[in-house]
């Protein structure tokens, strides 16, 4: 791993902004790489820089979050705080804080004065799905993340067709985006939550398999795409946080 610590050095000491050749690079890298094995030589060894960990604290977010903290409890975990959520999930989100011992959660709300201009009523959701998500989602992160040099995601390609050819790593501006656990399938979830007594999220058992804020979250039925209950009747997959990338390794998902 020397060129990984040489890596590490240049990039703590120049803090130079990412390519799609180094997430091209990282791809090669860890191709055939273990998870968990991937996830400690990256993080131990501080590769990506200063990272954060983006999550929803969602039906499947227990099993990235107890990797993590089972490296390191420090890393930061970014929660959008978006004022719409399910009380199930804000509760969720607190027991696994204090289950995995997580030190540094930041909950990210929108801009008080531009939610007031832009959705006093807070009904924007119901006419401008597009607009509510990047006041609420797309632009509390792209603030918190301004200081990062990476972000992880607990993204995996059987959610959506329109992650099915994520690579592990991804260029996201000048910044990388970290997608641990794009190779693993249901199965494999489902074994984690079990060997580690992972607490599910509660609304998974009422039909809930990808949950989102509450006015834009609908239940889904056996044999939809897990996603299907986000933005039911909108054509919109995503709220704007993650992008299909043009870069990384075109090739193959590199799982």
């Amino acid at each position: 791993m020397a060129e990984a610590a040489l890596r590490r050095i240049d990039r703590i000491d120049l803090a130079p902004r990412w390519t799609s050749a180094d997430a091209h690079r990282l791809n090669n890298m860890f191709r055939g790489t273990d998870t968990a094995e991937m996830l400690r030589t990256v993080l131990g060894e501080a590769m990506l820089g200063d990272v954060a960990v983006v999550s929803s604290f969602g039906t499947e977010s227990a099993v990235l979050l107890h990797l993590v903290a089972s490296i390191d409890r420090q890393i930061p975990v970014l929660f959008l705080e978006t004022g719409k959520h399910f009380a199930e999930t804000l509760a969720y989100r607190d027991a696994l804080e204090t289950r995995l011992g997580l030190r540094d959660l930041r909950n990210l709300t929108p801009d008080a004065d531009m939610l007031a201009r832009k959705d006093g009523n807070g009904l924007r959701w119901s006419f401008d799905p597009d607009g509510c998500c990047e006041i609420r989602k797309v632009l509390p992160l792209e603030t918190a993340l301004a200081g990062f040099d990476a972000s992880i995601t607990g993204r995996k390609a059987f959610q959506a067709e329109t992650r099915a050819a994520l690579p592990r790593f991804e260029l996201d501006g000048d910044r990388l985006k970290f997608n641990p656990l794009i190779g693993w399938d249901k199965a494999a979830i489902d074994a984690y939550f079990t060997e580690h007594d992972l607490p599910r999220h509660p609304l998974e058992a009422e039909g809930y398999p990808s949950i989102g804020c509450a006015p834009c979250t609908s239940k889904v039925r056996p044999g939809e795409d897990p996603r299907s209950g986000r933005w039911a009747g909108w054509d919109k997959t995503e709220c704007g946080i993650h992008t299909v990338p043009d870069d990384g390794d075109p090739d193959q998902p590199s799982f």
